[in-house]
């Protein structure tokens, strides 16, 4: 999708080019791109928001929480901003010293918490949190009540992504069964190739590899992919 750009100082050209090159994955020239154009008017937004995303894809998380900063101070009613915001934070938290993290998880948390409230429907958020409630330990504010919430919220939206999020949330609690029982559901409802990979990799984590095997079998027969072919011979070395 290209945007239409109005303004005396703005030539659309930059954000069509690098809105291609971006669909090609060559992020670095997205940045070359549009880096002269982050000095126009904030009413600008989806320059912004390209080069915050082009800054994100190669890991440049302070540009990119720069970028998304600008944007939810001028758009405090967009959710998405938010939740780009909240993970990029998220991301330099866990590439950064242990002292530097929580500060920029909690943060991170907030933003989040943000985006839900303004998009009851904002999947991807939701997964975001269910993983900071999980993760974060219980004096930091993480709690496993919380998380099953919002698995549940996400349940409600998508039955596919609620299964997987409870799976996700009992699986890191070490109630292996429940989170077995969820996966499996996730793969009867949803039968994806993500369904299929996760409850692969959950057996494979729980050394039940001729069960993980069974089940990219299965995934291979329905999708004939043969990265699953690929990950069997892995297993079976």
């Amino acid at each position: 999708m290209f945007f239409s750009i109005s303004g005396p100082m703005f030539s659309q050209q930059p954000l069509v080019e690098a809105q291609a090159h971006f669909n090609d994955k060559k992020y670095d020239l997205v940045i070359v791109t549009l880096e002269a154009e982050s000095l126009l008017p904030i009413e600008h937004s989806d320059v912004i928001e390209l080069l915050g995303d082009a800054y994100s894809h190669t890991e440049k998380w302070d540009a990119a929480i720069s970028q998304y900063r600008v944007l939810i101070n001028a758009h405090t009613d967009v959710a998405n901003y938010y939740y780009k915001y909240g993970g990029a934070l998220a991301m330099k938290a866990l590439n950064g010293s242990k002292m530097q993290a929580i500060p920029l998880v909690l943060d991170a948390k907030e933003a989040f918490l943000t985006a839900a409230t303004l998009d009851a429907k904002h999947i991807d958020t939701r997964w975001a949190l269910v993983k900071i409630y999980i993760e974060l330990p219980w004096v930091l504010g993480g709690s496993t009540t919380t998380a099953i919430m919002y698995a549940n919220e996400l349940e409600a939206l998508s039955v596919v992504d609620g299964c997987l999020a409870k799976g996700y949330i009992y699986e890191k609690n070490h109630d292996y069964k429940l989170a077995e029982q969820h996966y499996k559901k996730a793969v009867e409802v949803g039968q994806s190739k993500v369904c299929y990979n996760t409850l692969a990799t959950f057996y494979l984590n729980q050394n039940q590899t001729h069960k993980s095997i069974t089940v990219l079998r299965a995934a291979f027969t329905k999708f004939k992919d043969d990265d699953f072919q690929q990950k069997i011979a892995e297993i079976s070395q």
